[in-house]
């Protein structure tokens, strides 16, 4: 089980996260977010991350060349793709990206299939707002490829996790302020994440 905590907007939160556990850390270079960081912010940040960090880089309505650019700039060794793409962004891409699957409904979540791919809460502002997405949708997919994000917590994610997700990813739910993380729900959560991932193998 991956974790990726998102919404990194300083380097004390990053390192705490990280030293908890996390996988990979996200940064959101949209401007309209509150948890919004300029690529120099994040790649200050980033160059104080310890090896085997994934760095992932929240991008919407970009064209490819603007992604990888800002990749590059931003020192992000992934990027997430966090609006509707066709398959053809996705090939004119030289970053490894992420597609996000806005779910309304149960089909949408075999949207991008095969592909490894977050699915969130679908909502008119991008990002899901802390919106939870029904479980039972997931039933039936082959969810060892999916990362899912939208209303978890502390609280919820070990029974998320004995589903056998790819990862989970979580932003408001383990904050104290909008950008700001609590260090302990960060903890919490990813212990949870973990020992819920380990009851499902």
């Amino acid at each position: 089980m991956r974790v990726k905590i998102c919404g990194i907007t300083n380097l004390d939160d990053a390192l705490m996260a990280v030293e908890a556990g996390a996988d990979a850390l996200g940064f959101v270079f949209y401007e309209k977010s509150p948890r919004y960081v300029t690529l120099s912010q994040a790649a200050d940040i980033a160059r104080e991350l310890p090896p085997f960090v994934e760095r992932v880089g929240l991008f919407v309505n970009k064209t490819a060349m603007e992604v990888d650019l800002a990749c590059a700039e931003a020192k992000m060794s992934l990027a997430q793709i966090h609006f509707d793409a066709e398959e053809r962004f996705f090939e004119a891409l030289h970053t490894k990206a992420l597609p996000v699957v806005r779910a309304k409904s149960k089909e949408d979540v075999a949207r991008f299939s095969p592909r490894y791919r977050l699915v969130d809460a679908f909502c008119e502002s991008y990002g899901g707002a802390g919106k939870r997405l029904a479980l039972e949708w997931f039933e039936e997919a082959d969810v060892a490829r999916i990362v899912i994000a939208g209303g978890l917590d502390p609280d919820n994610v070990y029974e998320v996790a004995k589903m056998g997700f790819y990862g989970v990813d979580v932003s408001s739910g383990v904050e104290r302020a909008k950008g700001r993380k609590d260090p302990v729900k960060v903890r919490e959560f990813i212990a949870a994440a973990k020992e819920g991932a380990c009851a499902a193998s």
